[in-house]
């Protein structure tokens, strides 16, 4: 299966190495989870493969498309889709609203034809709302989809942001931070979730930031760990959890604790 492959990726701010060199492997029909203390570096390396930072050595490949210099529309269109740490939806836009953007990448009728409301362009928009309804039956919330999207509770904007990305049909998910501030009786749904999403079909593959390591432990398939911009561990949750360079990254040495 094609994979989203980062060899020898780093980025610098000034003179500040937010992320040393090293290698990344997200294979499609996994869950790849990375993982470090706040400040690790995760979410820059989110940003670097959605072309938000450029690259200051390495290279991104997803299968034979070369992502390393893309910008952000041309990582969208080669099937990558990602969330944000920080919620990032309109508030006064209804769900179905908010969730009906991420259709834009699949959008054939001409702006001539939406102008006008044509036949074409009518037929379009019906599709995309009933694939917006299924993905609101998948997370629960057909009932919430009238209501304004600032309105609705933390939990649930997270859902709808997660909606949005998946609205894209992507082949890559990264997920940043996707259950902060969620139960775990709902994050255990959502878990349930992200493992069809990487199982079925052709398999999706999903990368999964988290600091809520039970999840990360029961859902990825393999993971890796940033600390202070370095890679300092990756295998299997359990290898990883049980790693005494991860254990003291997290925890502190004896002294610290």
């Amino acid at each position: 299966m094609t994979s989203l492959v980062l060899q020898g990726v780093s980025k610098r701010f000034g003179g500040l190495q937010a992320v040393s060199p090293f290698n990344m492997e997200i294979a499609r029909g996994k869950i790849t989870g990375l993982i470090g203390p706040n400040g690790a570096g995760k979410t820059t390396v989110v940003n670097l493969i959605t072309g938000v930072y450029k690259l200051s050595q390495g290279s991104i490949r997803f299968g034979d498309v070369d992502l390393t210099e893309a910008p952000r529309h041309e990582v969208a269109r080669a099937g990558l889709a990602r969330t944000y740490q920080t919620i990032r939806l309109l508030p006064d836009a209804t769900v179905v609203a908010n969730v009906m953007i991420g259709m834009y990448r699949h959008q054939k009728t001409s702006l001539v034809s939406q102008l006008f409301g044509l036949p074409s362009s009518r037929a379009e928009t019906a599709r995309f709302r009933d694939e917006v309804f299924s993905l609101l039956d998948r997370f629960g919330m057909t009932r919430y989809a009238d209501y304004p999207a600032g309105s609705l509770s933390y939990g649930d904007q997270r859902r709808v942001e997660m909606m949005r990305a998946l609205a894209l049909k992507p082949q890559v998910l990264l997920l940043d931070e996707p259950v902060a501030g969620i139960n775990e009786v709902e994050a255990a749904r959502l878990g349930e979730i992200f493992r069809d999403l990487a199982t079925e079909g052709d398999g999706m593959a999903v990368l999964l930031i988290e600091h809520n390591m039970r999840f990360v432990t029961n859902l990825c398939d393999y993971v890796y760990v940033l600390d202070g911009g370095v890679l300092i561990a990756q295998g299997t949750a359990a290898q990883v959890v049980n790693d005494p360079v991860v254990i003291t990254a997290y925890l502190g040495d004896d002294e610290d604790a």
